[in-house]
């Protein structure tokens, strides 16, 4: 990949074209890359309190009775934001896992297939999680594993 830098009085802000053969992986990455806030904190809240939980220290995103919820090692903070939004926001640290749950694919230490067929995540913090089918290729693809 080349990269070529212009710098001129005539841009108000920053434009990024890219130019490429075909829309590739690559490519598509690439943009996501470049969409993707650089933000690393999100709000939770607990009690009447308000904290910047850090993304990295967020193990799940779920829904719960209709509210959204940030599952960290010590605790459980409310989210004022819906799971989509949540899920585009954060799309290259967290996957989809089923419906109602996201997890920070960071924090993800092995698979478990079970006896019947279905899936599980066994994370850092010891925690399980069911994946649902529907998003298992999704996850394994974008971890990285199993076959194309």
């Amino acid at each position: 990949m080349k990269v070529q830098v212009t710098l001129d009085d005539k841009y108000e802000e920053i434009e990024v074209n890219i130019n490429a053969r075909s829309f590739d992986e690559e490519v598509h990455q690439l943009m996501n890359k470049l969409k993707t806030p650089t933000t690393s904190v999100i709000d939770g809240y607990i009690d009447q309190e308000i904290r910047m939980l850090k993304v990295v220290e967020i193990y799940t995103v779920y829904v719960e009775e209709g509210k959204v919820y940030f599952q960290t090692d010590e605790e459980e903070y409310q989210s004022k934001k819906k799971l989509f939004e949540i899920e585009k926001l954060f799309e290259n640290q967290f996957a989809r896992v089923n419906k109602s749950m996201l997890v920070n694919v960071d924090h993800i230490r092995s698979f478990q297939l079970n006896i019947l067929g279905s899936t599980e995540l066994i994370l850092h913090n010891g925690a399980t999680v069911h994946i649902s089918r529907k998003f298992l290729k999704d996850l394994k693809k974008k971890l990285g594993i199993g076959r194309e």
